[in-house]
């Protein structure tokens, strides 16, 4: 039952909510005509919908405690996720990979161009969620600058490309390359940094490979970019423009795969267990005679070569790059991948990267509220699934008699 007080809190949050949206939602100013156009039904509707969410929350979460309090006191026991369940057991999850699978080789057919367009980009951030989820996810590294390592993929095809005219298979490995080794040289200063300090440090990093790019014009032609990059070719067959998308997408399908698979294979790899390690805690991990420096270095390079390659794939794609495309923002929406799909999690990354990226694009019959749709959305994704959309299973050892 809700007490007084979060009846009392409910009403303070309701009015704090249409103090903040008052000026999108009730004030509209037509400059044509020299009016403002006073709409207090939308205050009434924001005001009703948040008191009511604010007291089914309430009411949600008390539950889940009283739940939670029951199951460690041994009344009810403790059910196994659904999602642990789901990707757990090959009944549920070969099914849906195969049904995933048909989906996705049919898409081109079924959608438009610019359609597969979107999806091209919603599958370059799955690889780059994939790639930062072996930095956060499992070694527990919070990198606010993984962008970098994005933007060293991408102008080393850009600038290869241009002065030596190679192509994209093989800037691809040299994109991966070059992104371990400024992961190395990133990971090398931190070694000692964890926390907040580790995230302040990345951070700068990021901003001085961007801050770089955009003024050292002699290099990367500053601010205005390099253009006409070359797209992928396909045994020296003249594509089309529409051909070239549809080429590119399934490119980048398997790309996806690749990396499901390498990402999977060392998240159950030695390295990996080593990561789960550092991830829990560092002194203890420490103890147990694991390298911390050989550790944290691995994770830092390994998930930058994906940050590496899909650079080289985002300028194939665009066949043009400048500075503005990699800014702190985009380490952040990557952040958010990985932490609203769940952390650790790979099906978690890609559902979270498909979410972030496609959600803003099927808003857009929202028209000017579409971002206040969105962020809303991610609120209520915090509140009700803290742990993300699909959380990682905790792996138990038990030994019988």
């Amino acid at each position: 039952m809700l007490s007084f007080k979060d009846f009392r809190n409910g009403l303070m949050v309701t009015l704090w909510f249409v103090f903040l949206t008052f000026p999108l939602l009730v004030i509209k100013i037509n400059p044509i005509e020299k009016s403002v156009v006073w709409r207090w039904h939308n205050m009434l509707y924001v005001a009703c919908g948040t008191f009511v969410f604010y007291v089914l929350s309430r009411l949600y979460l008390a539950r889940k405690k009283e739940q939670q309090q029951k199951i460690k006191t041994g009344i009810v026991e403790d059910k196994v996720a659904w999602s642990a369940k789901l990707f757990s057991e090959p009944k549920f999850y070969i099914p849906i990979a195969v049904a995933g699978c048909l989906f996705a080789l049919a898409f081109p057919t079924l959608f438009s161009t610019y359609q597969v367009n979107i999806m091209i980009t919603a599958l370059m951030y799955v690889v780059l969620g994939l790639g930062l989820n072996i930095v956060v996810g499992v070694a527990g590294l919070l990198d606010l600058g993984y962008v970098a390592f994005y933007a060293v993929g991408a102008y080393a095809y850009a600038l290869l490309n241009m002065h030596f005219g190679l192509g994209f298979w093989t800037v691809l490995p040299i994109g991966g390359l070059l992104g371990a080794l400024f992961g190395i040289l990133l990971g090398f200063p931190v070694l000692r940094l964890r926390g907040d300090y580790l995230a302040i440090v990345t951070l700068g990093f990021g901003e001085i490979i961007r801050l770089i790019l955009e003024n050292w014009g002699e290099f990367s032609q500053g601010p205005s970019g390099i253009s006409n990059i070359a797209r992928p070719g396909l045994f020296g067959i003249d594509l089309s423009l529409e051909m070239s998308i549809n080429f590119m997408y399934y490119l980048t399908i398997l790309m996806v795969i690749f990396t499901i698979f390498v990402v999977n294979r060392l998240q159950d790899s030695r390295i990996g267990r080593a990561w789960f390690a550092l991830r829990e805690d560092e002194i203890a991990c420490q103890a147990m005679g694991i390298d911390k420096m050989k550790t944290k270095l691995t994770a830092f390079a390994l998930g930058a070569t994906w940050a590496g390659m899909a650079g080289v794939m985002f300028a194939a794609k665009t066949t043009f790059v400048n500075p503005a495309s990699f800014t702190f923002l985009e380490s952040a929406i990557i952040l958010c991948i990985v932490v609203l799909g769940g952390m650790g999690s790979i099906p978690g990354v890609i559902v979270g990267a498909l979410v972030l990226i496609l959600l803003p694009e099927y808003l857009r019959a929202f028209s000017d509220y579409r971002m206040l749709v969105f962020g809303a959305i991610l609120v209520i994704m915090m509140i009700f699934r803290p742990q993300g959309l699909i959380s990682t299973v905790r792996r138990t050892y038990s030994l019988k008699d």
